[in-house]
């Protein structure tokens, strides 16, 4: 049995096709074109869908998984067994409701911190007992780039290609880039080390566009053996849920 999952994000939208539990297929989309996502569903006999969405302009997607496949509409009142103590679950991100499934799923028994850093980054922790009381969103690596520039009337604008040592601060640029770079590294040690204190052998579940950054910066850190990079977290979460309800109409 084959499920198309979508994650569709702030800046990029990833797609992947599950058989069961394997995952078969990985694209990573600007934008997802109808044809293209017809062409998926064919190519992998599609049998059901779900889709975590933090925009609001995307209802031609939805359309075609509708026509398509057993679309299964994902929100954060589906539950597959965490107690979720979040208070406002009408705000709570899909991308950040459906690690915590993966959370669940996928390293179950443990207590895992996730951490996803994309436009925004995000610090979520399930614990051992499985129990979700929310956690921290934080600016992403490209947004405090950008707001250096626009809040300010003379620093430029700094492109970053996500690759290479983070450089000392000898001029404006390479300021700026430290700043923001170590800034961000400091941040994340941070949390890591404060989860660490009340979190008996945590999991650190590292995932999002700067997740490979993050991780080469801590790769002789003396947290570096708690860190997993898993790219797929979300998506993997969505397949959960529909195995999930799959189950439970069954």
């Amino acid at each position: 049995m084959h499920n198309l999952v979508i994650d569709i994000g702030n800046t990029n939208s990833k797609l992947a096709v599950f058989d069961e539990k394997v995952l078969v297929h990985y694209q990573v989309f600007k934008e997802i074109e109808p044809d293209v996502l017809i062409s998926i569903i064919q190519k992998y006999k599609v049998k059901n869908s779900s889709v975590s969405i933090v925009r609001e302009d995307l209802q031609e997607v939805i359309d075609v998984l509708k026509s398509n496949t057993n679309y299964i509409p994902f929100s954060t009142e589906i539950n597959t067994g965490v107690i979720n103590y979040y208070q406002t679950l009408s705000t709570l991100g899909l991308d950040r409701w459906a690690k915590v499934i993966a959370a669940y799923s996928c390293y179950p028994g443990q207590n895992s911190l996730m951490i996803d850093a994309g436009t925004c980054i995000t610090y979520d922790l399930l614990s051992r007992d499985n129990k979700y009381f929310g956690g921290s969103i934080s600016l992403g690596i490209d947004m405090r780039f950008k707001a250096l520039h626009q809040f300010t009337g003379k620093l430029p604008l700094i492109e970053w290609q996500q690759e290479g040592e983070i450089p000392r601060g000898i001029d404006t640029s390479s300021a700026i880039k430290n700043g923001v770079l170590q800034g961000v590294i400091n941040e994340v040690e941070g949390f890591i080390s404060s989860y660490n204190k009340e979190n008996i052998g945590l999991t650190v579940l590292l995932t999002g566009g700067s997740a490979a950054f993050l991780l080469e910066q801590l790769k002789n850190s003396i947290f570096a053996p708690q860190i997993i990079h898993d790219p797929y977290l979300v998506l993997k979460g969505l397949n959960e849920v529909i195995a999930f309800e799959y189950v439970q109409k069954n």
